[in-house]
């Protein structure tokens, strides 16, 4: 069985003094307390782990924060031999250094645990929808879609390693203006190709790709579309345009690792009228009305700083109808929490959002919205015109045929995912340790070819019985000790907080001090206690490394 993380039994023994403090009447508060958050240091010499309770109750007991921390923490009843110093530091941090031997006690678990040490339960089976890149079938995808694709399938991963049933979905906007825009610019292309003299508006789609379909539906049907009603020909290929676009989509997200559950098509909303039945239900309730000819959401109602068009004068639904729709459709299919992965340029549209569901009498807090940032494309350095006139492409495949797509994925989840992120194209194929990605597998693939050679010397890698973990008492030993038994913690923040690049920010880490200790010691000596003990150590780095990059979808290459 796991053993509790230490985060979480610092938690608990903190929430059991704070229950003492209360019961003895060493302070009241005003309120319910709030939760309690432990969080690791930065610096070492500050503990292991720290706590801002005191400041956080300070207000509702009344009293200075460095008091209620020491009332904290003369309360702690530490049973199980934790802790070797708890520190009041700065204006109330509560600082905890960890006794030396607990660490290597839950080494135990990566080695019972192997391929699924770092997985948890905190979703208990809980029904989670995450819906990315969601990009309309018009167009290619391009490299800000890829970004977002790699942060929905990595956050899918994380949570279904903490005990979510995951549902991967992917919108299909194939309703509306854009489809029929689609259309009418492949119907001008074939025209065109067939001799005709056309005139092209300036919204129609002009990239290669519509003349690639042109001529594909030229050669099969020939000229049969050039006398047809227009409306019955624009049908007809904004359909075809849609479908081989979605299959390309389809094959270009298949080859970046990335599988859908389903994908969703709008037009599924509008059948047997089903998005105006749903605006008259929310009418009837007063949360529609009309103005004139226009039909407006009391979205204000809901903290948005103005209502909001549903249906317009001519009596076309907006995207926003739509979207309401198809929220109502998913918490209709039993989701728990429902995740939208959306580019930055929708955070004007998430109050609407929030508001429609609230309408509808889910709770607000059961969607989650994530957003992502644009990425700027980078070669040695310097920017790269975002244009296909230029001759430089953007899309997520080309820049995938470029540098790959383990280096792709990972470098995509270098940031935050709300934070602007540099790509550069020549960086992330450098085979070096400037490239994060190669830094992090090497370290991989230094540990299998260390274990070959181990293995050749008749070694065998020890099971934590079998090994004297007093022999590590080096700084690196010990902080790679901590880092490792580090990973669940990781793992279930990343859930918690729907936020994958701290995988990344974790391997950087690992991977960093693990190869500065491979410089400077060796493994594998004539010292018996001391190799098995070290084998074992840098077998639990490679186990560690193994699961996280998974979860990333980057490969874990056994020579380099």
């Amino acid at each position: 069985m796991m053993a509790a993380s230490v985060k979480k039994r610092l938690v608990a023994l903190l929430g059991s003094s704070l229950k003492n403090c209360l019961e003895k009447g060493k302070f009241e508060l005003a309120a319910p307390p709030p939760s309690i958050e432990v969080e690791m240091t930065k610096d070492t010499s500050h503990g292991d782990y720290a706590s801002n309770i005191a400041m956080v109750l300070a207000s509702q007991a009344r009293k200075p924060p460095r008091q209620i921390a020491e009332l904290l923490g003369e309360q702690i009843e530490d049973r199980d031999h934790l802790l070797d110093e708890v520190e009041i530091a700065g204006p109330g941090f509560l600082n905890f250094f960890i006794k030396e031997h607990i660490w290597t006690t839950l080494l135990q678990d990566v080695d019972s645990l192997q391929e699924q040490f770092g997985t948890n339960n905190i979703g208990q089976g809980k029904r989670v929808q995450v819906e990315f890149v969601s990009a309309n079938p018009t167009g290619p995808l391009h490299i800000g879609h890829a970004r977002g694709a790699v942060i929905g399938d990595v956050m899918a991963n994380i949570l279904t390693a903490s005990g979510y049933n995951v549902h991967r979905e992917y919108y299909i906007n194939d309703a509306g203006n854009q489809m029929n825009n689609l259309g009418t610019s492949v119907l001008l292309r074939y025209l065109e190709l067939l001799g005709k003299t056309v005139e092209f508006p300036d919204n129609i789609y002009q990239g290669d790709y519509i003349r690639d379909i042109a001529e594909q539906i030229m050669e099969k049907y020939g000229d049969t579309y050039v006398n047809r009603d227009d409306d019955e020909a624009v049908r007809f290929f904004t359909d075809y345009a849609a479908s081989m676009i979605l299959d390309e989509i389809k094959n270009d997200l298949k080859a970046f690792g990335i599988v859908f559950d389903e994908y969703f098509s709008e037009r599924e909303l509008y059948k047997d009228d089903g998005v105006a039945r749903l605006l008259e239900d929310l009418k009837a309730r007063g949360f529609i009305y009309r103005e004139e000819d226009t039909l407006w959401f009391r979205t204000t109602d809901f903290g948005d700083e103005k209502d909001r068009v549903v249906v317009r004068k001519n009596g076309e639904p907006t995207y926003f109808a739509a979207d309401i729709a198809y929220h109502k459709n998913k918490f209709d299919r039993g989701f728990d929490t429902v995740i939208d992965v959306w580019g930055a340029d929708h955070h004007g549209y998430m109050p609407r959002v929030y508001g429609g569901i609230q309408a509808l009498g889910f709770n607000k807090d059961s969607l989650k919205i994530v957003l992502v940032q644009l990425v700027n494309l980078l070669r040695d350095g310097k920017p790269l015109a975002m244009s296909t006139r230029s001759g430089e492409f953007v899309t997520m495949k080309e820049v995938i045929d470029e540098v790959g797509r383990d280096a792709a994925r990972y470098n995509f989840l270098m940031r935050r995912s709300d934070s602007h992120l540099d790509f550069d194209l020549e960086l992330a194929k450098k085979q070096s340790n400037e490239n994060p990605v190669y830094y992090v597998q090497y370290a991989h693939a230094r540990i299998c070819s260390m274990i070959r050679l181990a293995v050749d010397r008749n070694f065998s890698i020890p099971r934590y019985d079998e090994t004297d973990f007093s022999r590590l008492t080096l700084p690196e030993e010990v902080m790679l000790i901590k880092v490792i038994t580090r990973y669940p913690e990781v793992i279930e923040g990343a859930a918690l907080s729907l936020e994958p690049h701290r995988l990344t920010f974790y391997l950087n880490e690992l991977a960093g001090i693990f190869h500065s200790y491979y410089n400077k010691h060796k493994v594998v000596s004539d010292d018996l206690a001391l190799s098995k003990a070290r084998l074992f150590l840098v077998n639990s780095i490679r186990m560690v490394l193994n699961n996280a990059l998974n979860l990333l979808g980057v490969s874990t290459p056994e020579k380099m």
